[in-house]
């Protein structure tokens, strides 16, 4: 899947505009901008808007550098966890420091926006065999790393699996070893962009505003 992110709805807005009668303006947005470089934007495309996400609000794991979410592992009737069970897909992103740090207006980040938007519960097992085991706590979905794939309400996706391998890419060298307080700094970082997220809307508001009141003074005074 291909898709622009965008952080507001202006942002979707910004990228394709329209004529009177409701058809699209090629000399703007996206559009002009792909014959602006004699490469027209042809068919569709998909356009996430972080702010319409509805964001995991449960928690991370406690002291996890990369901002874990506090998913509950899925369980059997009896209580007991899969053994077989890996962890959840939206877990197993590692988040590079400019990512992990980005949030959006309303304070939160990539992975409980964007990512949990996408894949959601989806659950992660070694081998189609082990995925099947755990079937009865299965209700997300569920993939396995020898390409077998369950859809939420129990849609099961046959045949040949040889060119839909999954494979997630593994954190080499000592690039996913942090200082203890790495979280608590981090934290501050995504709070302090935040912040200044907020400070800029405000003062972008603001000088509407008195534009606003200077037009409309220089009108009385015309």
């Amino acid at each position: 899947m291909l898709a622009i992110v965008c952080s507001t709805n202006e942002g979707v807005n910004a990228l394709e505009k329209y004529n009177p009668e409701g058809t699209i303006n090629c000399n703007a947005g996206l559009h002009g901008i792909g014959s602006s470089i004699k490469k027209n934007v042809n068919g569709r495309f998909a356009v996430i808007c972080l702010e319409s996400f509805r964001p995991y609000v449960e928690g991370f794991v406690a002291n996890d550098p990369q901002k874990k979410l506090a998913i509950p592992k899925p369980r059997f009737p009896n209580e007991e966890c899969p053994a077989v069970f890996i962890d959840y897909a939206v877990n197993m992103l590692y988040l590079e420091s400019n990512n992990l740090s980005f949030v959006t207006s309303s304070g939160h980040g990539l992975r409980e926006t964007l990512f949990y938007g996408l894949l959601s519960g989806l659950q992660v097992y070694r081998t189609r065999n082990e995925m099947m085991s755990a079937l009865p706590c299965i209700d997300e979905g569920a993939v396995s790393l020898d390409g077998g794939m369950i859809k939420k309400n129990g849609m099961f996706v046959l045949g040949s699996r040889k060119d839909v391998e999954v494979k997630f890419g593994i954190v080499s060298g000592r690039s996913g070893v942090v200082p203890p307080n790495y979280s608590q700094v981090e934290e501050v970082v995504r709070r302090l962009k935040w912040e200044s997220t907020k400070l800029a809307e405000d003062i972008q508001r603001e000088q509407q505003l008195l534009d606003h009141l200077k037009a409309k003074s220089a009108n009385k005074v015309a």
